[in-house]
Parts: structure tokens; C-alpha cells; sequence
């Protein structure tokens, strides 16, 4: 399905990781996306009680969570991951939610950065700067997941 461009907002963008989660965010305009400080994780009560903060200073008003799909298209481990930690940030942060194949963004962050099997989680920002640039250019709008 071809979405076209969403409306502006303040967004954040979520590349889940099994132990640091990459972020980005942008302004109302859509217009400037910037890496933020990575989260290392902890569990979900104290990964949602640190991004709530976040969420609040930045008036964020939709999340944008990368799928790692595999390259047939499929959903592996990862991607089922993913899926369920996005669905549980958005439900507990109470924020409208976007996916977007983020199949080769680790790749392309690489590239980009010159940074490899970064332990900071700079790499894993990156990859979310390429997420929600993506999901600026291509959507779809963010729902609320169903409970």
C-alpha cells in the first residue's frame, strides 16, 4: 500500500534493540530530524518512565517504530519484537503509532556514520534519524493501537 507524506508533528522515532534503543525526533514542521541520546534498556516500567520525560519536553505527539524485516519481507524474532515493544511504549505513553520497514537502516547508518558495532547506541540513533526521515516521506498517518 503507497501512503503518501503525513502531516506535521512533533514526532519520536524508535529503533528497539535488545539492549539500547536508538531515537530521533523532529520538530512540529517536519522539517529538522535529529539524533537523540540512546537509551539503554532496562525493563519496559523503567524504559517507559524515562521516554515519558522525553516525550513531554519534546511535545511529542506520535511515535514512528522501525520493523527489522527480513528481506523476503517476513517478520522474524526481531521484527515480532519490535512489534510488541512499540505496541507497549504506545499504549503506555498513550501516542498514536507508525511502523516503517527499517530493513536495511543499520546498514545505510553505517555507511553513513562510519560507525561499526558501536556500543554507544550512536549507530542505533542514526538508524532512527533514517526511520523517521522515512516515515516523513512515505507515512502512514500514526493510530492508536487497539487494546
Amino acid at each position: 500500500m503507497i501512503h503518501g507524506p503525513p502531516h506535521p508533528r512533533s514526532v519520536l522515532a524508535v529503533d528497539v534493540g535488545r539492549r539500547r534503543i536508538g531515537l530521533a525526533g523532529c520538530d512540529p514542521l517536519g522539517i529538522s530530524v535529529r539524533p537523540l541520546p540512546p537509551l539503554r534498556r532496562k525493563d519496559r516500567a523503567t524504559d517507559v518512565a524515562r521516554l515519558r520525560p522525553l516525550c513531554l519536553d519534546r511535545g511529542v505527539a506520535a511515535l514512528v517504530v522501525g520493523l527489522p524485516l527480513l528481506p523476503n519481507g517476513k517478520e522474524g524474532s526481531q521484527c515480532r519484537h519490535s512489534r510488541r515493544y512499540g505496541l507497549t511504549l504506545a499504549r503506555d505513553l498513550a501516542l498514536p503509532l507508525a511502523w516503517v520497514d527499517e530493513r536495511y537502516t543499520s546498514w545505510a547508518a553505517e555507511e553513513t556514520t562510519g560507525l561499526r558495532a558501536d556500543g554507544s547506541g550512536r549507530l542505533d540513533s542514526a538508524a532512527a534519524v533514517l526511520i523517521l526521515r522515512q516515515w516523513l516521506a512515505e507515512g502512514p498517518e500514526p493510530s492508536f493501537p487497539d487494546h
